[in-house]
């Protein structure tokens, strides 16, 4: 497989987060994807993105336990 954005065939399977936001809220989904080690663009199967679906509509609907893993502050600039 080459990249399509760099052409590289340096493509590996590696874990990464995606991001669901809810309101202020993000949700961060370890999930499983081909990433180029050169250039960093993810390839995701259909089922990854199926499940990626099927995560949103879980978290809009509060229907998937949450783990609270930090807190993020904004800084008021004048």
């Amino acid at each position: 497989m080459k990249c399509v954005i760099c052409k590289s065939t340096d493509i590996n399977t590696k874990m990464v987060e995606e991001e669901i936001r809810r309101g202020d809220d993000i949700v961060l989904v370890p999930i499983e994807v081909l990433v180029c080690a050169n250039c960093g663009e993810r390839y995701y199967s259909r089922s990854t993105m199926h499940r990626l679906e099927e995560l949103k509509t879980k978290v809009r609907d509060q229907s998937v336990t949450l783990e609270s893993v930090g807190k993020i502050l904004r800084a008021k600039v004048a």
